[in-house]
């Protein structure tokens, strides 16, 4: 049995790593172009296939890892819901699909567990609470606002956009935060935390330019 995780977990490495280096690759050039397009779909099979290896893994003997198997359904979700917000660029959609719910669902209840984990953990002093109670908020803010866009997505156009922006990147954040802490071998709470900070600054700096400009009339003196 070992030796088949051992190969497993290299090709979750190998599958990471292809993710990590398109991911970058991918917001570095021109947002739409061809190449842009491109990077994206390697990274969105990448980071699915390791993600999802990684949720094997956390349920192997020996292996068995809670907080892996949470991150793991953390990322592929963020793939997942990101590649989801490009369908409602189309005039077609009108309205958020079962699938659509389902994804931003389990979810939402996986950042709820998340986020307990967290708060029994505070009192009990186990480790990684902090870990918990930060990411099962993160997942928690992102799920919310899955929910607030698929109401509202139809009256502001770059209501996709910006979905999309958010959990590509936020799938990116994971690839560095995994590689910082496995492949260069740092496990401090603030490499855990830092990527997705600085992560959040370059989204929130995209929502605010792709924010729809409304045109202010003078009044009449």
């Amino acid at each position: 049995m070992e030796p088949t995780i051992k190969i497993l977990i290299y090709i979750h490495a190998f599958f990471g790593g292809v993710g990590l280096l398109s991911g970058i690759g991918s917001i570095s050039v021109k947002k739409g172009s061809e190449l842009h397009k491109k990077m994206g779909r390697i990274f969105t099979y990448s980071m699915l296939t390791s993600s999802s290896i990684a949720l094997v893994i956390s349920q192997m003997p020996n292996h068995k890892n809670q907080f892996l198997l949470l991150i793991g359904l953390f990322t592929t979700y963020l793939v997942l819901a990101g590649n989801r917000a490009l369908t409602f660029n189309s005039r077609y959609k009108t309205k958020a699909t079962l699938l659509d719910k389902s994804i931003s669902g389990l979810m939402l209840a996986a950042s709820i567990i998340m986020i307990s984990i967290g708060a029994q953990g505070f009192f009990k002093e186990l480790p990684n609470a902090i870990l918990y109670a930060f990411f099962g908020g993160f997942g928690l803010f992102l799920t919310l606002g899955d929910f607030k866009t698929f109401k509202t997505f139809s009256q502001n156009k770059n209501a996709w956009l910006t979905s999309h922006l958010g959990r590509m990147v936020g799938a990116l954040i994971a690839s560095v935060t995994a590689f910082l802490v496995t492949a260069i071998n740092i496990g401090s709470v603030v490499v855990w935390i830092a990527p997705t900070l600085l992560g959040t600054l370059y989204i929130t700096y995209w929502n605010v330019k792709l924010r729809p400009k409304t045109n202010k009339k003078k009044a009449p003196k």
